[in-house]
């Protein structure tokens, strides 16, 4: 229950931050939470591909789910 809690948490706070950075605002809490599970998906599988590692803990999966979400929410831009 504690892991499951904290992934929400992430979610929430990766996609509203990625969603800031490229947007300049939010786009929902449930649209937020959604883009940060894929963003934490798409960035743990792009800095595995290029060997990089974070600082583990709350700081560092945040910060991969942010440049996960961010890289979706740019891809999404050039494809819609």
């Amino acid at each position: 229950m504690n892991g499951l809690l904290t992934g929400i948490v992430v979610g929430v706070i990766a996609g509203f931050i990625a969603s800031k950075l490229t947007s300049g605002s939010g786009k929902g809490c449930l649209t937020d939470l959604i883009l940060g599970v894929i963003g934490g998906a798409v960035g743990g599988w792009l800095f595995d591909l290029l060997g990089i590692s974070v600082v583990p803990g709350l700081f560092g999966e945040i910060l991969v789910a942010v440049v996960g979400a961010a890289l979706v929410l740019w891809l999404w831009k050039r494809i819609s």
